[in-house]
């Protein structure tokens, strides 16, 4: 039975939420190895997604299923226009009957330059709805490469037979990486020398009875998409994506989660579709539940933020999905917005958050603000899964949860629990596991041990070794951490996470360096709040912000605490530098979801690394004590 959050004499009370997965079971292996899993099995659940698109469409036809504010001339957003769920299956099958009728197959998929539009998703459902796999494909590599190296990686991979772009702003990428003989369909616009499809023409397209025998040919095996990793070091790799992944995944996200299943749920989500956090986690939810998604076009930036604040004071989402940057930029908000405070708590039923830790301080700052309001709090849910697992994998199984708190396996998912390099790699398997990466079979067979669990590379270890019920909590990358000149090793997540914790709130990702050297450096990205140490004006350059004397003065004092509470070279901070330049997406620096890329970014600020332990790095920091 679900265990709901309540709260005891004198703990903390939180709104009503139903926690799932409560108790895991744990056996034994040999050398050291553990295998995890809830207690209880999971349920039944779709063979195709487009089950349930059609179910919707005949229970609640006219229900918004997507919306997306209109663009004014000048560029500016304007009312929501809204596509119903009989609408949506409407055109998913008119679209469908065009894409058969080009030939398109898993060899020859979709690849979509979009960001998250009306336009991308009825395309999206259109594939989905006939069998054609598709790849919405990260419009940085589009619209912010310069070399487009990353796209040309992504159209050799897939060997598209029709690429979408939303308009003109595509067609550099268009021209330097499509084919001639590849079709081009585009929203708006034309290009220069090359034949464009409209997609009314598609829209158009009157469906036969072929549309509906291709529906019920796909099965829980078939291809629904193609996702690609973030690639950091080397080129992304392309995620097969099945219906027996994301229909799995849904049920097993209801299993942790009930209350997702309790009404249809209502998102305002700017998460990118061609991430598995906006585009399979959160587009699922709304899918499967019959709920309504409404595209934020906000972003967690400076100039983008606004928007996303606009469309939260108007839309009461029923769960609220974000990064930790943007949960971040709406924490200051909300402390100042009573409009905002007011619509975004009015029916949410938890925060949630992923692509990075989420710093205690804002954890307690949300905490703080939703008791003045609301007289209680919000569970603010997190849990652990990637690209190849659906993504969903771990859950929290109470409220009093911590930063870095994973929680158990889901329903039908078991982990294994390895010992690596004095830390323990967590690896699944279970129905939302990815069958492996497309046309790669040397990478898939690496990916996969002796037992067929996926191997993540991420380390966990236990919140409570004596409470196997509490269940795990995050401890970094094996990948990430190194070994000093000395030979010591340096562990980077606690150590990370330490930066960050004494930071707060100016600190919202550190990158540790000194990869066989003799000291641990740090190269710091601060949050927008540095500002308010810096008494600069609002438009400062980032860089007057981080070298001003406020700023080096309380970062100095933040070096020395860590200083003090280290026991040894491999957790002591020697060196540390604040970075103006926000990480790249381009380079790899920060994946879609807003998490750093630790190895990225050694790569490629390797001489910013260097001059920070060879003293020839301007405003380096360092603890007093040396």
């Amino acid at each position: 039975m679900p265990t709901t959050a309540a709260a005891g004499v004198g703990a903390p009370r939180y709104r009503p939420l139903a926690f799932g997965i409560t108790r895991g079971v744990l056996r034994e292996g040999d050398g050291g190895v553990q295998y995890l899993q809830a207690d209880q099995p999971l349920g039944a659940y779709a063979h195709r997604m487009t089950e349930r698109l059609v179910h919707w469409a005949a229970v609640a036809p006219d229900r918004t299923f997507v919306a997306r504010r209109a663009r004014n001339a000048d560029g500016s957003s304007g009312d929501w226009v809204r596509i119903s769920y009989r609408e949506a299956l409407h055109t998913a099958r008119a679209i469908g009957q065009a894409l058969l009728q080009r030939g398109l197959s898993p060899e020859r998929p979709v690849a979509l330059l979009s960001e998250n539009s009306l336009e991308h998703a009825m395309l999206a459902l259109g594939c989905l709805y006939v069998g054609i796999p598709y790849c919405p494909v990260s419009p940085p590599y589009s619209l912010v490469s310069k070399d487009f190296e990353k796209l040309r990686h992504v159209m050799a991979t897939l060997t598209p037979g029709l690429v979408f772009a939303t308009d003109t702003r595509y067609a550099n990428a268009i021209a330097a990486t499509v084919a001639p003989e590849v079709e081009v369909v585009m929203s708006s616009g034309t290009l220069e020398g090359r034949a464009v499809t409209p997609l009314g023409e598609l829209i158009a397209t009157e469906p036969t009875s072929a549309v509906e025998a291709a529906m019920h040919a796909t099965h829980p095996g078939t291809i629904t998409k193609f996702l690609f990793t973030s690639g950091s070091t080397k080129n992304p790799k392309a995620v097969i994506n099945t219906h027996r992944m994301w229909c799995a995944n849904q049920a097993q996200l209801r299993a942790s989660i009930p209350a997702l299943g309790d009404e249809p749920p209502v998102l305002v989500d700017w998460l990118p579709w061609n991430h598995t956090f906006g585009g399979n986690h959160n587009v699922g939810i709304v899918l499967d539940n019959g709920g309504t998604l409404y595209i934020d076009d906000g972003r967690p930036t400076p100039n983008g933020i606004a928007e996303t604040l606009r469309n939260l004071r108007e839309i009461a989402p029923t769960v609220y999905f974000n990064v930790p940057t943007g949960f971040e930029y709406i924490t200051q908000a909300m402390a100042e917005d009573a409009v905002l405070r007011k619509t975004l708590l009015s029916r949410c039923k938890l925060f949630f958050y992923a692509g990075a830790a989420l710093p205690q301080s804002l954890w307690d700052d949300l905490h703080r603000i939703q008791e003045a309001e609301l007289g209680e709090r919000l569970v603010i849910g997190t849990g652990l899964g990637m690209t190849e697992s659906g993504p969903f994998g771990l859950y929290i199984t109470r409220p009093e949860v911590r930063t870095g708190d994973l929680g158990l396996p889901t329903a039908g998912m078991e982990i294994k629990l390895v010992p690596v390099d004095g830390k323990t790699e967590i690896r699944y398997r279970g129905p939302n596991v990815t069958p492996g990466y497309w046309r790669l079979p040397e990478a898939t067979h690496e990916a996969f041990d002796e037992e067929g669990f996926f191997r993540t590379g991420d380390a966990v270890t236990w919140i409570d070794p004596t409470d196997i019920h509490l269940g795990l909590r995050f401890d970094g990358r094996i990948a990430e951490d190194f070994k000093l000149a000395t030979g010591t090793f340096v562990s980077v997540g606690p150590l990370r996470a330490k930066i960050i914790a004494f930071g707060a709130p100016y600190v919202q990702d550190a990158v540790l360096t000194g990869i066989n050297l003799k000291e641990v450096g740090a190269l710091i990205f601060p949050t927008q709040a540095v500002r308010e140490l810096a008494g600069l004006p609002a438009d400062a350059p980032m860089r007057a912000v981080v070298d001003s004397p406020a700023v080096q003065l309380h970062f100095q004092k933040v070096l020395d605490r860590l200083a003090a509470d280290a026991t040894g070279s491999a957790n002591r901070i020697a060196r540390a530098a604040l970075v103006a330049e926000p990480p790249s997406i381009d380079k790899g620096e920060v994946t879609d979801k807003g998490s750093i890329n630790q190895r990225a970014v050694l790569q490629h600020r390797d001489a910013q690394v260097q001059a920070l332990h060879t003293d020839a790095l301007p405003f380096t920091l360092k603890p007093q004590w040396q």
